[in-house]
């Protein structure tokens, strides 16, 4: 009769938790950083957004804009956007805001969840 033993020994064991170990502290940084650039490309498609709304809000007879204000229809500026109001995401906890430029132009601006500003003038996206 022979004794035969089944299974994993030791070594085995810790080398094969080690390769996972060494895999994981490569991966996570890497899907982290993942989540932000997400964050970042859903604000600046909110952004775009209000744009279209502040846009789309302009008086039909005069081509006035809007008043400077919210994308959203808040308790403060209930009237807003009217129908064109956009509703929060989880990329932008606070509203974006418009403003007119000189030239009969505007800007929208909007703080995304990771701290990034982004501004939009209908062409040229910034961050900072």
């Amino acid at each position: 009769m022979t004794n035969s033993t089944q299974g994993f020994t030791l070594i085995e064991l810790l080398i094969v938790i080690a390769i996972i170990g060494i895999l994981a502290a490569v991966l996570i940084p890497n899907l982290l950083s993942a989540r932000a650039k997400a964050n970042d490309s859903a604000a600046m498609a909110y952004t775009r957004n209000c744009y279209t709304a502040v846009e789309l809000s302009r008086n039909p007879t005069t081509q006035a804009l809007p008043t400077n204000g919210s994308c959203e229809n808040t308790a403060a500026s209930p009237v807003g956007l009217g129908t064109n109001a956009l509703h929060a995401t989880a990329s932008v906890p606070t509203a974006g805001q418009y403003a007119a430029t000189t030239g009969g132009g505007f800007m929208v601006t909007v703080t995304g969840v990771t701290g990034k500003v982004f501004t939009f003038d209908g062409s040229t996206m910034t961050q900072s």
